[in-house]
């Protein structure tokens, strides 16, 4: 027999009240999406042209990768505030490798493999002796930051094959390789999400550690290949940017984690775990990405653009606690 809302403790309108928060965290995210990108087609010159549409989709890709397995990382109610410096440490190792073997192959498996190993050393340290995930991948931050200058020498380091270029300048059916790469990471780790026994076991973790502890699922080990994965996509990220820079530069991305939790949690990902959507995180890359791209066609100052960053973010935060409520 169904429970009833007496039976359970809460009200009707207490039960319609959660009903329409739900919704409104699903399908609202995508109506607000829509309204956005129209309001700023028809006010903004130029927004709503091919070639700024797929400039736009060009300038998520970056976050949108990481975005993903960021994803997973909120989802199993965690952090990694290192990704930005990942991505630096990585771009600078791919372009180092790559200048010294005159292998753009070895070069992209160096910068996500370095990317990777960060990741492992992140979810060490979090699963293995349980450091709150702030505080260690803070910690990290600091640390690949300064790796990335010390294996650069403080300086960019130019790439010397032109092959490596073409990897973020070459193109198919109108859409640049960095555009196509987010594409296929959302749709992998998407299917993850959804599909596999992994991805349902990400959720259980974030909705209940302990429970699941008890249900025998290897908490600890699922924790690390978060951020394993978490790390190689950031590598991945890297290695992308660096080839459309033409150089390794350890002083890119400075803030970058900002922008990709901020685009989660604007997709209904919950910071305390248990709940994430790849939809919902795809729509909230696009409203950074298309709110970001307006203020660039209008020419507003650069710190009015870090005031509208922060003010998204706090009313993405502030949305998920309400939702949680």
């Amino acid at each position: 027999m169904a429970a009833s809302p007496e039976t359970t403790g809460i009200s009707s309108d207490q039960s319609a009240r959660r009903r329409w928060a739900n919704k409104l965290g699903g399908s609202g995210i995508v109506i607000a999406f829509l309204i956005l990108f129209f309001v700023l087609a028809v006010f903004v010159p130029n927004f709503f042209t091919v070639r700024n549409v797929q400039g736009l989709l060009l300038s998520v890709s970056l976050i949108g990768c990481i975005a993903a397995t960021m994803m997973f990382v909120l989802a199993l109610g965690e952090v990694d505030l290192s990704v930005a410096s990942i991505v630096a440490f990585a771009g600078v190792v791919a372009a180092s490798v790559t200048s010294a073997t005159q292998s753009v192959i070895i070069g992209i498996a160096a910068g996500i493999s370095a990317g990777a190993a960060v990741g492992a050393f992140n979810g060490t340290v979090v699963a293995g002796f349980r450091i709150n995930s702030l505080i260690a991948t803070l910690a990290t931050m600091e640390i690949v930051r300064g790796l990335a200058y010390i294996a650069s020498s403080g300086d960019a380091v130019i790439i010397s094959e032109a092959a490596f270029f073409e990897i973020g300048a070459s193109s198919f059916l109108g859409l640049s390789t960095p555009i196509w790469i987010n594409i296929m990471v959302f749709a992998l780790f998407g299917w993850l999400l959804n599909y596999s026994v992994f991805g349902r076991n990400v959720l259980a973790i974030g909705g209940n550690g302990e429970a699941a502890r008890l249900a025998g699922l290897p908490v600890m080990r699922i924790r690390i290949v978060v951020f394993v994965l978490q790390g190689a996509v950031a590598g991945l990220a890297g290695v992308l940017l660096a080839s459309r820079m033409s150089l390794g530069d350890p002083k890119t991305s400075i803030g970058l984690e900002l922008g990709v939790i901020s685009a989660c949690v604007l997709g209904g990902v919950s910071l305390t775990g248990g709940i994430a959507t790849i939809s919902g995180v795809i729509v909230g890359v696009l409203i950074m990405g298309c709110v970001q791209n307006a203020m660039s066609l209008l020419n507003v100052p650069t710190f009015y653009q870090y005031v509208v960053r922060g003010s998204i973010l706090l009313l993405a935060v502030l949305f998920d606690r309400w939702r949680r409520r």
